[in-house]
């Protein structure tokens, strides 16, 4: 059996470990399944990087999948379920990947994929009878349900960003984030020194691609019963932490917006005592929006501020928080936090600037097969940055305000619409918003607000709201325009892409 779940297995073999709304697992039937996949795929040759995919929304198998993969000491690749074939495949080339998972809803792509990739195994679950993956089932039925070699180095994933810029960038799980080991059964060891390893159910509502979910569904090899919301829902999450009990789970503030935009009986209706630890991460969460989740669920968040390149540079707890509103935290080993001008030189506490991080192991940001982009991210060997735009009082702790390339230069000044946003947030009838630049024929460009309104929000006024926005916030810092909108394309990790909702404004202008 593996090394995790043995314990587990002989001790509360009918205990539910695994569950999403389609199905729920004991720790028998999980350790039987990682046993079995774990070993099969310890018998394909994967190359010398040893490295396969998982192309699936969030399921029970999704989960089982990527764990497989670390169990047999293979190097895992989660693809975002987003994409077309052809974005796939470049993910597939460039990694090297000799194997891809997929589910029923990303199946037909993988499978073309993996065509135009050359990849010849696809393995998947509940696909359509005319597609022809491996079935899953009947690849596990194959395999044997011994214990798997687990004197192996564990090997990291391979993680690829969003690519709002072009390709998607490739990097490895830094060494910040991953348990690391000698061998598979000395890292799985090492993953019961999580905090919240063994403290009760953990709950996953955010996309397994994306790193904090999918650390988060790790803590199943601590011995931590996991809970997979198939997509997020606001009250299918409240009726989650109510059913199972869940103690922690990974958010971002768009979760907390939809959650807080649930009518007051409804919020009512669940107890969500249970939670003790809520990691958030993504994009920069409103005061306010925090404020409220805190008064609500108690202080219960940590707000985890960094990247997939890099992992957590920034932490800051809910108490620390209630006295430093708005902050992202200090700077944590082995990460100093520094804001810096133009030329690169530091300044002084609560002076904007451009926000570094020294690396005290000298890695800083790594780019797989990319060392140019790995370049771009430093202005001296380990200091990076992340693209944000920053200030930090004289206790050390970090405020951020916009980001580099979201800056807009009207007239010559600098604006940052992250302050926009931030009020118009504030806006009863602004349910989210995001501010961009569109081309204005004497200033070069102007601030434009984009707003999905409040459902509630039928007479919400454009007008109205842009001047709420300056009663409030310097003129030449708010938008002088504003259009309603049904959908911002936010990621599930709140991210939005900017530079395709700059598009049509700029390319009606040369057209």
């Amino acid at each position: 059996m593996t090394v995790f779940a043995s314990e587990l297995a002989e001790r509360r073999p009918k205990e539910i470990a695994l569950t999403d709304p389609l199905q729920a697992l004991t720790w028998h039937q999980v350790d039987n399944i990682l046993n079995r996949a774990a070993n099969a795929l310890q018998h394909l040759d994967l190359g010398e990087d040893q490295r396969i995919a998982v192309f699936a929304e969030n399921a029970v198998e999704t989960a089982l999948a990527n764990l497989a993969g670390l169990i047999s000491g293979a190097s895992v690749v989660p693809v975002n379920f987003h994409l077309s074939a052809e974005e796939v495949a470049y993910i597939l080339n460039d990694s090297k990947a000799k194997l891809v998972f997929v589910g029923p809803e990303t199946c037909a792509r993988g499978l073309q994929a993996a065509e135009l990739s050359g990849v010849h195994t696809v393995i998947g679950w509940r696909c359509q009878q005319n597609e022809q993956p491996v079935d899953w089932q009947t690849w596990l039925a194959q395999s044997s349900d011994k214990e798997p070699d687990t004197s192996l180095k564990p090997r990291p994933n391979l993680l690829y960003t969003s690519g709002t810029t072009g390709r998607p960038k490739g990097t490895h799980l830094p060494p910040t984030m991953f348990a690391g080991g000698d061998t598979i059964a000395e890292h799985l060891n090492n993953l019961k020194a999580n905090p919240l390893a063994d403290k009760g159910p953990h709950l996953v509502v955010g996309p397994m691609y994306h790193t904090g979910p999918l650390s988060g569904a790790r803590l199943l090899a601590a011995g931590t019963p996991s809970v997979i919301l198939t997509k997020f829902d606001a009250e299918k999450t409240l009726d989650a932490i109510a059913t199972y009990q869940t103690t922690s789970t990974v958010m971002v503030p768009t979760h907390f917006i939809r959650l807080l935009a649930l009518p007051e009986a409804t919020r009512q209706k669940y107890n969500v005592s249970s939670m003790i630890r809520v990691s958030h991460t993504g994009s920069k969460c409103p005061v306010d929006i925090k404020q409220a989740m805190i008064n609500w669920w108690g202080p219960v968040f940590l707000d985890a501020y960094g990247a997939s390149e890099v992992g957590t540079t920034c932490m800051i707890t809910s108490q620390e928080w209630l006295n430093h509103p708005g902050s992202v935290g200090k700077s944590i080993p082995p990460f100093t936090a520094i804001i810096v001008d133009e030329d690169g030189n530091e300044l002084p506490a609560n002076t904007e600037g451009k926000l570094y991080f020294k690396d005290a192991t000298g890695r800083g940001v790594v780019y797989h097969n990319d060392p140019e982009k790995s370049a771009a991210a430093h202005i001296a060997p380990g200091v990076f940055t992340l693209g944000e735009i920053a200030y930090m009082d004289e206790q050390g702790y970090v405020y951020i305000t916009d980001r580099f390339s979201d800056m807009i230069v009207s007239g010559g000044v600098n604006i940052y619409p992250a302050e926009a946003e931030q009020v118009l947030l504030q806006h009863p009838h602004v349910l989210d918003v995001a501010c961009i630049s569109i081309p204005h024929p004497e200033m070069g460009e102007e601030l434009k607000a984009l707003v999905i309104p409040n459902n509630d929000a039928k007479t919400a006024d454009a007008n109205e709201i842009i001047s709420f926005c300056r009663d409030r916030l310097s003129h030449f810092k708010c938008p002088r325009s504003l259009d309603f909108v049904r959908d911002l394309g936010r990621n599930t990790m709140g991210k939005i892409n900017k530079r395709k909702l700059r598009a049509p404004y700029w390319e009606a202008q040369t057209s």
